[in-house]
């Protein structure tokens, strides 16, 4: 299968996972392992940037994994700013994950702050990937300032509802040229499936993954996921249709 592609790289996943809410930091190196992936996620804020103390990085292979920095619990676009401009200064990459938190229960984006953060941060040279509601308009004016990929929600964090609206992720899908992301709200693996069979380009997970009962098997679960419905996307399914077709023809016999 083709690979995913994101500004100046390139991956063979599409699963990108993050590193919060494990049981343990042992539990999320293997749970990493088992999901294939090779994109991770870290919140900037909740690390350890002291390399001279014990870190959340001391247990990720840098040469086996792209780190992607997020801006995870920042309420302003200045803020969210300045959080990434720090983790690019310690962690030497331009790859962003931009959020902009604009409700504290629900944790739903702040659009109009998002937007803001993003201009500036891709003029900065960042490789921007916007946390984003479902929404295709917001997704258009995220690809036209610049963004390298468009990461809507599927339903609030850590919620596990899933896909709550595929009608308007396919209207993503038809809108923007640029990757499309899922990140947010995915539960179990047919969920990722679902997200896949849509025609997303990858999925971004966390909760779903890290608060299973059995995180290093759900991980696994999560990835045979993730390749299943790329497979069947690409694949091409057959149409829906309100009766039955015969799946043995009857033409030609006697």
């Amino acid at each position: 299968m083709s690979t995913l592609k994101i500004g100046k790289y390139e991956f063979k996943s599409r699963l990108m996972v993050g590193t919060g809410k494990y049981p343990s930091n042992e539990i999320m190196v293997k749970a990493l392992e088992e999901s294939g992936a090779e994109v991770v996620t870290v919140a900037i804020r909740r690390v350890n940037l002291d390399r001279g103390k014990e870190s959340l990085l001391d247990y990720i292979d840098l040469k086996k994994y792209t780190l992607l920095p997020n801006t995870a619990g920042c309420y302003t676009a200045q803020d969210a700013i300045r959080i990434a401009m720090l983790g690019r200064e310690v962690l030497g990459t331009e790859f962003v994950k931009l959020e902009v938190i604009g409700d504290e229960k629900t944790l739903f984006p702040d659009n109009e702050a998002l937007l803001e953060a993003a201009k500036v941060l891709v003029k900065e040279s960042f490789i921007v990937l916007p946390y984003t509601n479902d929404d295709p308009i917001m997704a258009k004016k995220l690809e036209d300032i610049g963004c390298a990929a468009v990461m809507p929600l599927a339903a609030p964090i850590g919620s596990g509802l899933g896909i709550r609206n595929p009608y308007n992720i396919r209207i993503i899908l038809e809108t923007v040229k640029v990757p499309v992301i899922v990140d947010a709200g995915v539960g179990t693996a047919s969920d990722a499936a679902i997200a896949m069979e849509l025609g997303c380009d990858g999925l971004l997970m966390n909760t779903g993954i890290a608060g299973a009962k059995d995180p290093v098997n759900m991980a696994r679960a999560m990835r045979l996921a993730v390749e299943a419905g790329r497979l069947a996307y690409i694949s091409g399914r057959i149409p829906k249709k309100l009766y039955a077709t015969a799946s043995s023809p009857i033409e030609g016999m006697i």
